[in-house]
């Protein structure tokens, strides 16, 4: 067991684990934090993806030791009591069937647009093709993460707009 700082949702954790172990379990079971799932374990199939300054990443095959820098969790994404755009256009587009996979699907949504605001359907495809949905709602899914693009160009509109009045 040895002593390691994670900087988890903007708090900071000290915590005595093994090196070796999953962050997926440090988040689960020592942090209580539920959006990452355990999935394949093999991090093949994206439910447990976590983003790590802004990237995101299987924490099931992501040993605790090696992680550094500011972790974000789907519990994280959410601000002041406000839904993140990406997480409204989740429940506006009913995308959820299961349910299993959205952890790992908001996520990677989040870091494609963070990369790409506002990107085209090949875009949409190719950015979210590592997370499998068994429930194949992928035109929602697709639906959803352009809905979070409008969503969000309007939120940076509004802020660029500010900027350009304020002196």
């Amino acid at each position: 067991m040895s002593a390691f700082t994670l900087r988890v949702n903007g708090e900071t954790h000290t915590l005595d684990v093994d090196p070796t172990a999953p962050l997926l379990y440090i988040l689960r079971n020592d942090l209580g934090l539920r959006g990452p799932r355990f999935g394949c374990g093999l991090g093949q199939c994206g439910a447990c993806t976590v983003l790590i300054d802004g990237a995101p990443v299987r924490s099931c095959i992501t040993p605790t030791s090696g992680v550094g820098g500011e972790i974000t969790t789907l519990e994280g994404l959410s601000q002041d009591g406000e839904l993140h755009p990406v997480q409204q256009a989740w429940i506006d587009e009913q995308v959820p069937q299961c349910g299993y996979c959205q952890n790992g699907q908001i996520m990677t949504a989040k870091a494609l647009l963070d990369r790409t605001p506002n990107p085209t359907d090949a875009e949409v495809r190719q950015g979210m093709n590592s997370v499998i949905c068994r429930c194949m709602t992928y035109y929602r899914i697709q639906a959803a993460v352009k809905r979070a693009a409008e969503a969000m160009g309007s939120v940076r509109s509004a802020a660029e707009q500010a900027r350009e009045v304020t002196p």
